[in-house]
């Protein structure tokens, strides 16, 4: 990853750096590496997030169906 700092412009650099970081999801991996996650608690927290990302994709397709 590269940030160009242009006109000695670093804090529009740090911005940019921290923006790319983010999307990337460097600070949510970063987060999760802190502390050791035991195979069993992470199985848990990715079905959980699947849980969520699937209820959320039923509740798009039914605000879309009814808006027809």
């Amino acid at each position: 990853m590269q940030i160009m700092v242009r006109d000695n412009n670093v804090d529009q650099a740090l911005r940019a750096l921290k923006k790319k970081l983010q999307r990337e999801g460097v600070y949510r991996e970063m987060k999760l590496r802190r502390h050791y996650e035991k195979p069993s608690e992470k199985r848990a927290r990715e079905k959980a997030a699947a849980v969520r990302r699937a209820r959320k994709l039923e509740r798009k397709r039914v605000e879309r169906d009814s808006a027809k």
